[in-house]
């Protein structure tokens, strides 16, 4: 769940607006807190759970609000029967009007009992938290579209777009099964939508009670890992040669490093740079704007440069993350590999960066091989008011005084996999984290009991938002 706590906690502190929530919960939230419990209480980590069941549980609790059997499908592969999912569809009044998607994951980061205070999967409400693997990440928001439709049957709400609801499982781990690629290759007639909302954005706290910011994730990196790796026929290390392995590879390590990719923005990260340097007020801040005026302001690249998300925000990354070579101490080694991990600026397919790096290289000794899994590089989405403009209008009612500010993760969701098919993909403002992580692929998760609460509130009325007006 890619976020900007640090950033805009330093940018928006000033005149943060005060929390307010109930200090007792209403009934709908106690009903909601038992679907959520359930859900994190269901072990979905890749080693020891499944979230075949945790889906097949959401299921049970939508068919028991009056869902009936075409409306549920509930998918897995025989390779895989634990990582299954589900797709819920409510639908709409209107035949001209689009659906949309709500899409969260129900897969969570492995979790060790003998590491954390409280155990990780069972829901412990404490000192204003609800504590647990997955609280935040992503489950508070799966269980909030979950809840979502079941209020919708329950109310009898009539929508003009049809709402459908995609609970899967694969995000957190790279390589694993992964249910948004299945089923847009699969059952893309399922999902189809106009445009999805998801993980990404959201709001961020001074952990102190107050929301500064509110946030809307608009386009992410791509990820690509590629084996770099030098051969040579080795022999005595008494006798040392020019061209050894790891000298090599070392040399090539040190080329990549040294290198920048060139400034790049889209209509989001401008926009980002522009509305969040202003609200800075620091140096950093300044050249923020004065890079969105002109991204070849090199005196402002170089202070923006200084802070290491901004300097991965505006261009394509490649770093070394893994390093092995030689087989003995007394010998010339006869290989070396390193692992180098790229984060890919929106619109550029991996093998253009594959190829950029054998240029920086300029060896041919090294050999350069792009590693799976191969995810796809989709554009940025637009920046739709359509979209924006009722984020806005309902942060204006939940914050007032707060402006959504658009943003592009340097990290990546399975929005990835959405927008490669067509279908725009946005992490939407509501539920906010403190400017610690919250435990957030961590230890002790956790998230503020009035965070869910009032996402909750935001999260509804935003979904009947884009449900009522095509």
């Amino acid at each position: 769940m890619p976020k900007l706590t640090a950033l805009l906690t330093s940018a928006l502190l000033v005149g943060a607006p005060a929390i307010a929530q109930e200090a007792q919960p209403r009934a709908d939230q106690i009903a909601f807190r038992e679907l959520y419990r359930e859900l994190v209480e269901t072990n979905t980590t890749l080693s020891s759970g499944s979230c075949t069941l945790a889906a097949e549980r959401m299921a049970a609790r939508m068919k028991a609000a009056g869902f009936t059997d075409d409306q549920l499908t509930l998918f897995a592969t025989p390779e895989h029967p634990k990582e299954g999912g589900l797709v819920a569809v409510y639908p709409g009044t209107s035949q001209a009007a689009k659906p949309i998607l709500l899409v969260a994951h129900i897969d969570v980061v492995e979790a060790k009992r003998e590491d954390w205070e409280r155990d990780p999967f069972k829901m412990v409400e404490e000192d204003g938290y609800f504590y647990g693997r997955g609280t935040l990440d992503d489950k508070a928001q799966a269980a909030i579209w979950t809840d979502t439709l079941i209020r919708f049957r329950q109310e009898g709400y009539k929508p003009k777009r049809t709402v459908k609801l995609a609970l899967t499982c694969g995000e957190e781990t790279n390589g694993a099964f992964n249910g948004v690629e299945w089923l847009t290759a699969n059952r893309r007639d399922l999902i189809d939508a106009e445009f999805a909302l998801n993980e990404g954005g959201g709001g961020d706290s001074d952990g102190k009670g107050n929301v500064i910011g509110q946030s809307v994730q608009v386009g992410e990196k791509t990820f690509a890992n590629f084996r770099l790796e030098t051969r040579n026929p080795g022999g005595h290390s008494s006798v040392p040669v020019r061209d050894n392995a790891i000298n090599q590879l070392a040399r090539a390590l040190t080329a990549i490093d040294e290198y920048a990719f060139p400034v790049e923005m889209t209509d989001t990260t401008r926009r980002f740079f522009a509305e969040s340097g202003a609200l800075r007020g620091d140096e950093v801040g300044k050249a923020m704007v004065a890079l969105a005026a002109n991204p070849a302001d090199k005196a402002a690249e170089a202070t923006v440069n200084t802070d290491r998300f901004l300097h991965g925000n505006i261009r394509t990354t490649c770093v070394a993350t893994l390093l092995d070579g030689g087989h003995a101490a007394n010998a010339l080694p006869q290989r070396a590999g390193a692992n180098i991990n790229c984060r890919i600026f929106p619109g550029h397919p991996i093998e253009e960066i594959k190829g950029e790096l054998e240029r920086i290289i300029d060896d041919p000794g090294v050999t350069v091989t792009q590693l799976p899994p191969k995810r796809p590089a989709p554009p940025a989405p637009p920046l739709d008011p359509k979209i924006i403009e009722p984020m806005q209008r309902l942060v204006d009612k939940y914050w007032p005084g707060l402006k959504v500010i658009p943003s592009m993760a340097n990290g990546y969701t399975d929005a990835t996999f959405l927008g490669a098919v067509g279908i725009p993909t946005y992490g939407i403002p509501g539920i906010w984290g403190d400017p610690d992580g919250n435990g957030v692929h961590g230890l002790n998760e956790r998230i503020s009991v009035k965070s869910v609460y009032m996402g909750r509130d935001y999260m509804f009325d935003l979904v009947k938002a884009y449900a009522d007006k095509p």
